[in-house]
């Protein structure tokens, strides 16, 4: 694996500069991003819907998609227990630097190598529900994240709606992931920095009504969504019936 985001985030906390990444379609759309600085932010910084969403946390919790860990240490001081994963073992290291106390290198697909019945509150943030990749894959995994979370568990997942857009080039990459049985916010991606370019991924974007059809047999349901339609939304999820 190119582990270019790690790339990007370990530049960044090394040399505390405003580092940037260039995110590309597998349609040639190509879009220049200093992202990277977010994953750094304390909490006064965050958005309105960040910290509404970072309430419900409660309990022994797993941080997917760690990245610089503001989430995972965030609740640390709290008191909570957290153990954040991600796939890019620069990330892992970054957070590590950065304070956070059980974080390793683990992809969101084998989740369920984690202990059964032992987390409390699942944390997706940062648009971290795209990590699901496709409708079929999203059933796959939210089922094994109903294995690992005990009776009460919940996840708090963000997400962004596709279809809050006008723009023709992203309608008309719509249109064509249709065309070829995907959903329509099914994104094929790749993160390239400086000279390296990574490897390509599926990233999910889904409306709360798409994201309720994925829930469809899982397990779990949506208990309440923070944020409108159209943009980005933080739904918070609890265990129902299968």
């Amino acid at each position: 694996m190119r582990d270019t985001f790690g790339q990007q985030l370990y530049a960044q906390y090394k040399n505390r500069k405003l580092t940037t990444e260039t995110v590309e379609r597998n349609d040639g759309f190509k879009e220049e991003s200093d992202y990277a600085s977010r994953y750094f932010t304390d909490y006064p910084k965050w958005n309105a819907k960040e910290k509404q969403a970072i309430k419900f946390a409660k309990g022994r919790t797993l941080d997917i998609g760690l990245g610089a860990g503001r989430h995972a240490l965030y609740l640390q001081r709290k008191g909570f227990d957290v153990v954040g994963i991600d796939n890019s073992p620069l990330a892992i290291k970054v957070s590590k630097l950065r304070g956070v106390k059980n974080a390793k290198v683990l992809a969101i697909e084998k989740v369920d190598k984690l202990k059964g019945d032992s987390f409390d509150t699942i944390l997706l943030m940062g648009n971290n529900f795209g990590l699901m990749g496709s409708f079929k894959k999203a059933k796959t995994i939210l089922k094994k994240l109903y294995k690992i979370t005990t009776k009460k568990g919940q996840i708090v997942a963000e997400c962004l709606d596709p279809y809050g857009t006008d723009n023709p080039i992203h309608l008309k990459y719509h249109s064509a992931n249709r065309k070829r049985g995907r959903m329509s916010g099914q994104l094929r991606l790749r993160v390239n920095y400086k000279n390296t370019k990574g490897d390509w991924f599926d990233y999910l974007f889904v409306s709360v009504k798409e994201m309720k059809d994925i829930l469809k047999g899982t397990g779990w349901k949506v208990n309440k969504v923070i944020g409108k339609e159209g943009g980005i939304y933080i739904a918070i999820l609890g265990k129902g019936e299968k």
